[in-house]
């Protein structure tokens, strides 16, 4: 498979700083030496996420997940090690050899070529759309007032005929199979290539680095399908991307508008709103999440006011709550969709309604408003319950005392009453996640004893300590351990393997410790990662490792005593009783010198 050399690949590891990576996705505040947010891969209200700085790895207390940077792009955008590293490494500024002669290199040469074909591609329908052939693309694109500006932003081109994209890309030496790869084209069943995308207006998607990746199809007339959409292939993912972020990366907006349509975001762009990109599917997928709050600091929810815009909404809020995201819900009454609101009302009162858009509580409490007669007792009790719900869940506190505030003048319900129905729900939530979290920790705990054979929690710790120490010490006091401990002396199976990996690296002259997370599988490099972001609160390293070293001779020595107590026991022999008796007083002498 493909391969950089492992001085590339540390080279660019080094030159991104994992904390300034990882705060594009989360947010994190420095506790000591350490920095601490809430876990993006699983749910949690208490920050046990940590990211080391000094040793440039991330370890969840929580879920156990752990790693360094690349694994962390890996997990949190659902890539590849080798586009993990492609990225970080143009972050760095850091250009990548080319890599020749590689077995199994196939795939990668497939991406590149596909990228090479969609680019021609997204310039060919461009400069169609100026023939005379699309004459009717020509007048749909007046009739929406796009500018020459916006058509050369976005690449809006126009599809041809038939085959006249298939003849094009042949002629200019593209191969069939990265051509059927890309999408654009299929054979039928006479073994004919025709073009995927015929007589529509043309919008290539674009990765946030500007790569074209697939395209959408409009038709001009009311023939449907409406839109035809690129399938995914080896550089598409829909899940994964944002239409128009390329675009509206360029204004470093604090804030993004996202919306569903091609149409709707390039109507915004048109109107002076550049800050807008589309969801390129029904609902948010968490990969679109992360990007997001990668990208801006406040989102907007720019859906169409229809059942399956404001169900898509919804969906979208729980993944952007969950990921830390300030977000708003765009309120445009009066029209079904951002592109209609804009052409109707215009860009200022546009941009009124997004300085407005509501958080997610507010928009909560609307939808159960509609579904309720509050001038009956029985839904205004009902609502009450369910509002008490939605704030329960609120953590900061100002924040839930304001929407209080609000919700008690707003419905003339008393404050109390509402603190009362709130406080109950937190404290029933707050008992049975301490029940369910104990109960974790004891199903854990057995699991660890099981797969452990029940390792002494003390000497595991002390195992943990000795790896943490090795990862940090100098030569000189690896060689003062290695003397009294060696790897098979570690009764923890993974600290074992840790070990022997630890003192194999330790044992060159250029040791490179980092590296040695990439080596492991997951779960040994999730315990690693742990030991890692562990404090273990060590002042003086030496003093530290002769601690345990004492502690392991004490150890040795009280194991042999007991062992030749047994034999003395059982030995009839006298001679054989004088020698076990002889060592068993040199043993105590040297535990007396221990001590």
């Amino acid at each position: 498979m493909l391969r950089y050399s492992d001085e590339i690949i540390e080279d660019i590891r080094q030159s991104n700083d994992i904390v300034n990576i990882i705060s594009q996705y989360i947010h994190l505040t420095r506790k000591g030496r350490n920095y601490f947010g809430l876990c993006p891969f699983h749910n949690e209200k208490s920050p046990s996420f940590s990211v080391s700085p000094d040793r440039q790895i991330f370890h969840c207390f929580g879920c156990g997940v752990g790693g360094n940077v690349y694994t962390f792009l890996m997990k949190i955008e659902g890539i590849t090690f080798r586009e993990s590293l492609e990225a970080l490494a143009e972050k760095a500024n850091i250009q990548l050899p080319i890599l020749e002669n590689n077995i199994d290199n196939s795939r990668e040469e497939l991406k590149s070529k596909v990228y090479k074909v969609n680019q021609f591609t997204a310039e060919f329908y461009h400069q169609n759309l100026y023939s005379p052939s699309a004459k009717t693309a020509q007048e749909y694109v007046k009739s929406r007032k796009l500018t020459q500006g916006t058509l050369e932003a976005y690449k809006i081109g126009y599809s041809c005929q038939f085959d006249e994209l298939y003849k094009a890309l042949r002629k200019n030496g593209f191969e069939e199979k990265e051509i059927i790869e890309s999408g654009l084209a299929n054979k039928n069943e006479k073994g004919i290539y025709i073009d995927r995308y015929r007589n529509r207006l043309m919008f290539p998607i674009c990765d946030a680095r500007g790569k074209v990746i697939a395209f959408g199809g409009r038709v001009l007339d009311d023939s449907k399908p409406k839109y035809i959409n690129s399938p995914e292939n080896v550089v598409y993912s829909k899940g994964r991307h944002l239409f128009g972020l390329n675009v509206a990366k360029k204004d470093s907006a604090k804030r993004i508008i996202i919306v569903e349509g091609y149409m709707d975001v390039i109507s915004l762009h048109q109107r002076g709103v550049t800050n807008v990109v589309g969801a390129l599917g029904t609902a948010l997928t968490e990969q679109q999440g992360w990007l997001l709050r990668k990208n801006t600091e406040q989102v907007i929810l720019g859906f169409d006011s229809d059942g399956a815009g404001q169900t898509a909404v919804a969906r979208s809020m729980e993944i952007l709550q969950k990921m830390g995201c300030d977000m708003r819900v765009l309120q445009i009454d009066g029209a079904k969709d951002p592109d209609e609101y804009i052409i109707k009302f215009g860009e200022g009162r546009f941009k009124i309604a997004v300085d407005n858009a509501i958080s997610l509580v507010e928009f909560k409490v609307k939808n159960l408003k509609k579904e309720m007669n509050l001038e009956n007792a029985s839904d205004k009790i009902k609502f009450l319950n369910e509002i008490a719900k939605i704030l329960a869940k609120v953590e900061n506190t100002m924040e839930r005392e304001i929407y209080i505030e609000k919700l008690s003048k707003g419905y003339n319900i008393s404050k109390e009453a509402i603190y009362a129905e709130v406080n109950k729900l937190i404290y029933t939530n707050t008992k049975r996640e301490t029940t369910q979290n104990k109960k974790q920790e004891i199903r854990n705990a057995k699991k660890e004893d099981k797969d452990e054979n029940a390792v002494d929690e003390d000497l595991k710790n002390r195992e943990n300590t000795i790896i943490a120490l090795l990862l940090d010490i100098d030569r000189n006091l690896f060689e003062k351990i290695k003397q009294k401990i060696k790897p098979e002396d570690f009764k923890y199976e993974i600290n074992k393997k840790i070990a022997e990996k630890l003192y194999e690296e330790l044992e060159k002259q250029d040791a490179n410790i980092n590296k040695l997370v990439d080596t492991f599988d997951e779960q040994i490099k999730n315990h690693i990662t742990m030991v890692m972001a562990t404090d273990y609160e060590i002042e003086n390293t030496e003093k530290a490792v002769e601690d345990i070293l004492l502690k392991y001779e004490r150890e040795k020595l009280n194991n042999k005593k007991k062992e030749i107590l047994k034999e003395l026991e059982k030995e009839r022999d006298g001679e054989r009783k004088k020698q076990l008796s002889k060592e068993l007083s040199d043993i105590i002498i040297a535990l007396a010198k221990i001590k």
